[in-house]
């Protein structure tokens, strides 16, 4: 039965059809060895060119992988195995690879890098922080180099460099690191192969749309891109948008009067918690209490959205954000720890108030809420790439998310050496006291063995519990968390050694290999212990996924009580298995039918997690369809098209639409002239109160829009002529592009409150979705249409003075630029920096030297 599956096993048929490939790479290898390295570059010129000239990659991978693996074996020292060589295929194909932790990921990325920088499209390694977006691109550019290719690296605040072997600095500690030289964005992005983290990327692509000049735009098309650790960009920071943002002008004490109402509230009476969906809603006594103390009268009303709005964020401040959990307060400053790494993750801020409802709660400085001014989720970014492939430990279990958001099918690569660790079944106790007793005593029992452990926890606060206990029976350990990030890289290097034991946040470090210390292997190898079930069964495999590296024996085992998480969220099934226990007076329980309840509840969170960002997805694709839109039509505005022809055409339509309102009637005595003139007067240079020639009127509404049409299009020739035609298309693109801003601007802030309280439409047994989607859309109608006449009024309008001294900047649309994103996982371990600050200072946005004055300038 088991061959029989085996045969029918779809992955297993892919593998064997990509090893048939490599036998081909592997003839390659003889000839390619007598080649000098001037050969060797010879041979990759010449696949450059024919890729260049537009011959399918696919009929050049056998070759450009041959030259690949040589280049490596004589540049770094490390010769590709063939599985890597399957791994590499699986990239190209844009697909993901799942690979097992020490299998060589970043060199299997080396080989569908070069294959895809041929055709000189740029191609992007994506990785989850700064410090491995060097190490990697270090590491590898002598590879890249050695066959003609350029390497950029792109890291936002940690700096922008280019490979240059003729640069060396010598104040680097890490060798990989010396030959990186600092450059601007447009040189890194202009190489052939950049690595960048996701946020900067991002960041980028909202910068360039943000740009007043073409040669601000440093982003060339999104061609191809490699994202490493997939999962945890794609899936796991897929809910949290890249967004820059300003600050607004309101007060902050409304927050604190929010967060008293909130405190003063009992759960059940006033107000009740789903920690399922982790949702907080008021109940009829809640909301009739917050009626009476904001002197409203119907919070839910369109009027006090803001209000109803701010509220709800004060509600789930106080009943599902914990301090010490999702969050510590650190030198009077609110900051957020990571759920899935246990990090804390200075300078990011929760969107949308929420984070300021937390500050009010703790009495901390509140700090004014944020105006957006561009923003893209992490999907609808990604989705943007001709080609997307990607590479993680873990991926299997989400392998339906993958392809049903981004097309991207899962295969797993064999090992190189088979896996030897044993994974232990779940043992299951009452009470968190008897579980924790129950993993001292594991520990205690691996150390007189002379076995490394590593100790997951999903907490800070857990794992501080946890030292604690430690401490009390005399166990040397290391804490890994996110309290101790300038210890890390320490804490990592010790983790494999003899007898060391160390105690980490879910998957703190991740990106760094547990290197096993001398007579470790003879022991058992490193031992994890697990000491509660994560929501997601893939954070569970990445714990398990550190013992066990390239061959290396090693052990897990998970402790799970029923007072953890996981099973308050799915009681039920927590309640059977302690009735079980009372009942037959066992503790713990070891049983399938225990973890098949828990690989059950996983489940369905998965589930409710997936549909979560699935619904984030559904929602923002109204919004990225119509963000393309204005983009692509502000592309066209820095290029320089016909400004002239564009502004004369929104003329046009206003006219158009002004006698089609006013000039109904098929006799001209009943039309109303004077409303008509009045519409006019706001956009075009036309005097209320002015007539309009009879002769004009004697040919109809259509004669009318051509005469009125005429005199607009001579007055914006004699606006021409009064500005000059030098500087008429520096001051038309000016109106334009900071009309579009300030206008989109302005809608982005429209939509997230609507899209807010879009919810509520499912009560009237109407689908939300498709509300959104209708309503979005007459939305966006009238944002054009505020655009194209704000743009016709300003153009008529603007005042600029020859030959004067030049005037200040305009001033921008908002004051301090921020730029806020998914977290990092900072793998440098504290060795070279500190956590990267995800909400920070932005660049100003470019200003151009012509600056109209009244309405373009506001």
């Amino acid at each position: 039965m088991v061959i029989l599956s085996r045969l029918l096993d779809p992955n297993e048929r892919e593998v064997k059809r990509h090893l048939a490939v490599t036998e081909a790479v592997n003839a390659l290898e003889p000839e390619l060895e007598e080649l000098d390295d001037p050969g060797l570059r010879a041979r990759s010129d010449e696949l450059r060119k024919r890729a260049q000239e537009g011959e399918d990659l696919d009929a050049l991978l056998i070759e450009a992988f041959a030259l690949c693996r040589e280049a490596s074996r004589r540049a770094i020292g490390l010769r590709h195995f063939d599985v890597q060589l399957v791994g590499g295929i699986v990239l190209h194909q844009g697909k993901i690879a799942e690979m097992k932790t020490g299998e060589g990921k970043t060199l299997v990325a080396s080989l569908a890098l070069y294959l895809n920088a041929l055709a000189g499209k740029g191609v992007h390694l994506v990785t989850v922080n700064d410090y491995l977006a060097r190490r990697d691109a270090g590491w590898m550019a002598p590879i890249y180099h050695l066959l003609g290719m350029s390497v950029g690296i792109n890291v936002g605040t940690a700096g922008t460099f280019v490979y240059d072997p003729e640069y060396l600095d010598e104040t680097h500690p890490d060798s990989r690191l010396q030959h990186l030289r600092p450059a601007g964005k447009k040189e890194a992005y202009s190489a052939d192969i950049t690595y960048a983290t996701n946020s900067e990327l991002a960041f980028d692509y909202l910068r360039d749309n943000m740009a007043r000049d073409l040669t601000q735009c440093a982003q060339r098309d999104l061609n191809y891109a490699i994202v490493d650790e997939v999962d945890s960009i794609l899936i796991d920071e897929a809910r949290t948008p890249h967004i820059i943002s300003g600050q607004s002008e309101e007060s902050t004490e409304k927050y604190y009067q929010y967060a008293r109402w909130a405190g003063r509230l009992s759960e059940g009476e006033d107000y009740e918690v789903d920690l399922k969906h982790k949702s907080a809603s008021l109940t009829e006594t809640g909301i009739a209490k917050m009626e009476r103390w904001a002197g409203i009268k119907n919070i839910y009303d369109l009027e006090n959205v803001i209000e109803a709005h701010q509220i709800n964020q004060a509600l789930k401040a106080k009943a599902l954000f914990l301090r010490d959990r999702d969050y510590l307060v650190k030198d009077a400053e609110v900051v957020i720890v990571d759920e899935f790494t246990g990090r804390t993750m200075p300078g990011r801020r929760w969107s949308d108030g929420l984070h300021q409802a937390v500050e009010a709660k703790e009495g901390v400085k509140v700090q004014q809420e944020q105006k957006t001014i561009a923003t893209i989720t992490v999907q609808n970014y990604f989705r943007q790439y001709d080609k997307l492939a990607g590479m993680t430990g873990t991926a299997v279990t989400e392998a339906e998310e993958f392809h049903k958001i981004y097309g991207l099918d899962v295969v797993v690569i064999p090992t190189h050496r088979p896996m030897v660790r044993t994974d232990s079944p779940d043992v299951i106790y009452k009470t968190e006291k008897s579980k924790f007793e129950a993993v001292i005593d594991e520990i205690v029992e691996m150390n007189q063995e002379g076995r490394p452990v590593l100790v997951g926890t999903v907490s800070v606060e857990k794992s501080e519990r946890l030292a604690k206990m430690l401490e009390r029976r005399g166990l040397k350990h290391n804490v890994l968390n996110a309290k101790q990030h300038e210890r890390e890289a320490a804490i990592v290097a010790e983790a494999g050694q003899p007898k060391a034991v160390t105690i980490a946040t879910n998957m703190a470090g991740r990106g760094t290999d547990i290197v096993l210390g001398a007579g470790v292997t003879d022991v058992g190898g490193l031992h994890i212990i697990g000491t509660e079930r994560h929501e997601s069964r893939r954070i569970d495999n990445q714990l398990r996924g550190r013992a066990g590296r390239q061959g290396d024996p090693g052990s897990s085992k998970f402790f799970i009580s029923l007072e953890d998480d996981l099973m308050k969220v799915f009681g039920p099934a927590a309640d059977r298995i302690g009735r079980l226990m009372t009942t037959l007076e066992v503790e713990p329980i070891e049983h399938p039918w225990v973890a098949r309840s828990i690989a059950s509840a996983q489940k369905k969170v998965e589930g409710m997690h997936f549909d979560a960002r699935k619904h984030v997805v559904e929602y923002d694709d109204v919004m990225n369809k119509q963000r393309q839109i204005v983009y692509e039509e502000r592309r066209k505005v820095l290029e320089g098209a016909n400004a002239r022809e564009n502004i004369l055409g929104y003329v046009r339509e206003i006219i158009a639409k002004g006698v089609d309102q006013h000039c109904q009637s098929r006799h001209a005595e009943n039309w109303d002239l004077e409303g008509l003139v009045k519409y006019l007067s706001t956009y075009l240079p036309i005097a209320p109160g002015s007539e309009i020639p009879e002769n004009a009127l004697a040919k109809g509404p259509e004669g009318l829009v051509e005469h009125l049409y005429g005199a607009a299009s001579e007055a914006y020739d004699r606006k021409i002529e009064e500005v000059g035609a030098d500087l008429m298309p520096m001051v038309e693109r000016d109106v334009m592009l900071r009309t579009i801003d300030w206008q989109w601007m302005e809608y982005l802030t429209q939509m997230e409150h609507f899209r807010e309280g879009i919810g509520l439409r499912a009560y009237g047994q109407r689908d939300p979705l498709v509300e959104y989607k209708n309503e979005a859309f007459e939305m966006f109608n009238e944002l054009r249409e505020r655009i194209e006449g704000n743009i016709v009024m300003a153009i008529y309008r603007v005042q600029v003075q020859r030959n004067a001294p030049a005037p200040a900047p305009p001033p921008p649309l908002v004051r301090q630029l921020t730029e806020s994103g998914p977290g990092e996982l900072d793998g440098s371990n504290g060795a070279d920096r500190g956590a990267k600050a995800q909400q920070r200072r932005a660049a100003p946005l470019g200003q151009t030297a012509a600056v109209p004055a009244g309405e373009a300038a506001k």
